[in-house]
């Protein structure tokens, strides 16, 4: 059987990203530059910026791909790219490069769903088993996904307002804590002990999430310590907030699975790299016999051997898009 090489485009945010994965699951290149240092300077992604430097960045991206997997553009078999969500800008950058590798080459442009990459980084560690719950948790989304078989998404249920990556960098921001703000919650909450009252964010019978209310009763605990003359345990914060957190996550995630008697779960996206979560999940799992996949480290982060690893299983089914697929910045995952 013929080997297929998908080669992948990955720019939503501030992470140009070029990868060739074969038969959807062996990384065969995979370059991430990061612009995080640039952006640390801000407290957060400047979008103009961002955008500027993916036109800087991607043709030496792309010339890096290739050389590191020893392959040419006639080894490829289909151009694969994050048209959304994501910002629109970095987006449109990724995008006209597919377009432009697709139309030069002669090769199908594969549109993916940046969420749906993140789903499938797990596909890049062990070959997925259905069904599955796919709990998906980052900067910008907080979503538990329900798939009978490859590329079937059923989203039962979303982030209403913050998503989880989101609410950790508003809190490290009124804890002081620099850009970017989620990774030093994560460690601060390792060394403190649980004794602030903050609320259990939407503990509700739905699958949807909230967390702005539990960032509101932070920023509402600073100002009343503050007035008090107190000065906040920042570690003490860090564990009682992340605790908080953890326990809405697993709770919701763990019915789920119950009810839709389910036996494998995925954690994915930038947030799956959080120590206290990887930690709890990994607990319940054992206790309720439940297959845990969550991906290594550097497959957590925007990448785009995860958009690869989507798209193989996209072109096989015969997806595909002309020269007038536009960017999206939110889009529903189907």
């Amino acid at each position: 059987m013929k080997d297929t090489y998908i080669l992948a485009i990955e720019s939503s945010c501030d992470e140009t990203s070029i990868a060739i994965i074969k038969n959807g699951h062996k990384e065969i290149s995979n370059i991430v530059l990061s612009q995080m240092d640039t952006h640390s300077n801000y407290g957060g992604v400047v979008p103009e910026i961002a955008s500027r430097m993916h036109i800087e960045n991607i043709t030496i991206v792309l010339e890096q791909a290739l050389k590191e997997a020893n392959l040419t553009m006639e080894d490829i078999d289909a151009i694969a790219v994050t048209y959304g969500p994501g910002l629109v800008g970095s987006l449109l950058i990724g995008l006209q490069a597919a377009k432009t590798l697709s139309y030069v080459y002669n090769k199908p442009l594969v549109p993916v769903h940046h969420i749906a990459g993140h789903i499938y980084a797990n596909n890049l560690e062990k070959s997925m088993e259905f069904p599955l719950i796919a709990l998906v948790i980052s900067g910008g989304h907080t979503e538990l996904v329900y798939m009978k078989e490859d590329y079937s998404f059923e989203v039962i249920g979303s982030t209403l307002d913050d998503a989880v990556g989101e609410a950790y960098d508003k809190v490290a921001r009124v804890m002081n804590l620099s850009y970017p703000g989620g990774p030093k919650v994560d460690k601060l909450a390792h060394e403190g002990t649980d004794t602030y009252d903050l609320p259990l964010p939407l503990d509700d019978d739905s699958y949807n999430f909230s967390f702005s209310g539990i960032k509101s009763a932070v920023i509402n605990l600073r100002h009343n310590e503050e007035q008090r003359g107190n000065q906040l345990n920042l570690p003490n914060l860090a564990t009682s907030f992340q605790n908080r957190v953890v326990e809405i996550l697993t709770k919701k995630t763990m019915k789920a699975l119950k009810e839709y008697k389910v036996k494998n779960l995925i954690i994915a996206g930038g947030v799956s790299a959080n120590k206290g979560i990887r930690e709890r999940f990994s607990e319940l799992c054992v206790q309720e016999n439940i297959n845990l996949t969550i991906p290594k480290l550097e497959y957590c982060t925007d990448n785009a051997a995860m958009i690869g690893a989507a798209g193989y299983y996209a072109y096989k089914l015969g997806r595909r898009a002309d020269l007038d697929l536009n960017v999206k910045a939110t889009d529903k995952l189907n």
